[in-house]
């Protein structure tokens, strides 16, 4: 595929995610241009990239730690934000820190400190999202803190140099109806913001559920394939 080709692929498809996100925001009663679009980049290559900002993009998400470092250097002239929002090892956190501008993985207690001495050291504030389970207690879930760890895990955060509590990031659990399980969402983050209020955005919502996402209150969505295509297979 030609570079305008591609360029004309994902400006049609960036028109049509944004029409949804539009569309949701009408069902849901909320001002048009209130949901902020996180474009996921995983697996593609900076020139995507390239292109996307080109065409209006201005957030984009990584989840592998080592594309993502090496991306946001090659693309560093585009003045993007660059949000990380894989599952983070703690060994890598202040590395991550020293590029990301928003962390929407932060689940435990143990990546605080090292997320905010890599802050320390690029001297930028980093933004950080805590990511919250919505799977029932007991279950193989995927990433995400307790919904009753949260108090401790944000007193943390606020208490930490060089990071700046934003809000919270979930995904939807596989196999349940992702509008109830952002019900829960709704919920647990009415409750943090009773104590934090200046925590206030809401990262939920990928290409299969946004619409429901943006009914429950999502402030971001975090879109990928609806976009970009199929992921090539991981390098």
């Amino acid at each position: 595929m030609s570079v305008q080709d591609r360029r004309e692929e994902l400006e049609r498809n960036l028109a049509g995610v944004r029409g949804r996100i539009e569309r949701a925001c009408a069902a849901a009663g909320r001002e048009p241009g209130s949901v902020g679009l996180t474009v996921v980049t995983k697996f593609f290559p900076a020139s995507d990239v390239r292109l996307l900002a080109e065409l209006g993009v201005t957030d984009v998400g990584e989840n592998r730690h080592q594309e993502a470092e090496a991306k946001a250097a090659e693309c560093a002239d585009l003045g993007l934000r660059w949000h990380y929002i894989g599952g983070l090892q703690s060994n890598k956190a202040a590395a991550v820190a020293r590029y990301a501008d928003v962390v929407e993985s932060v689940d435990r207690a143990k990546l605080v400190g090292r997320l905010a001495a890599g802050a320390v050291e690029r001297g930028a504030e980093v933004e950080v999202l805590l990511q919250v389970s919505l799977d029932p207690p007991g279950a193989d879930h995927r990433a995400g803190a307790d919904p009753d760890d949260l108090p401790a895990l944000a007193d943390a955060v606020e208490a930490a140099d060089g990071l700046r509590l934003a809000g919270l990031m979930a995904v939807a659990p596989l196999g349940e109806d992702p509008a109830e399980a952002f019900a829960r969402l709704a919920a647990v983050r009415a409750d943090l913001l009773q104590v934090h209020p200046g925590a206030a955005r809401l990262s939920a919502g990928m290409s299969g559920d946004l619409e429901q996402a943006v009914a429950a209150g999502a402030t971001h969505v975090r879109v990928g394939s609806a976009i970009l295509g199929s992921r090539p297979p991981a390098r």
